[in-house]
């Protein structure tokens, strides 16, 4: 391993025992810190995910149909807050009047 030119050091068991077992649990408790974080990570599940077309496919659509859903509803419970809200305000003078307008405008139109 190590020629007496190169400039590597090697070391020996017999020469630094004590460095090399020190060395040895360092390297092996870095190595069960990299196992645990790629166990939380999921690692094994992203790279079944993204191999497999089919479940790719399947996840992006549910995650699609999600989104499309969650975005309806917000809209809906927004619009319905903010209409709810409106409405208090429709005997104040000038805004009461304003809303008033747009409410027979719409209720003439449905």
């Amino acid at each position: 391993m190590g020629d007496a030119g190169s400039n590597t050091k090697s070391y020996e068991v017999e020469e630094h025992p004590f460095e090399l077992r020190h060395e040895v649990k360092r390297l092996n408790a870095r190595l069960d810190k990299i196992a645990d974080s790629l166990e939380k990570s999921e690692f094994k599940d992203i790279l079944e995910n993204y191999t497999n077309p089919k479940k790719r496919i399947i996840t992006n659509l549910m995650a699609g149909i999600s989104r499309g859903l969650g975005l309806s509803l917000g809209t809906f419970v927004i619009l319905g807050l903010l209409g709810y809200i409106l409405s208090l305000f429709l005997n104040v003078p000038v805004i009461g009047e304003y809303l008033g307008e747009i409410k027979k405008y719409i209720d003439a139109n449905s």
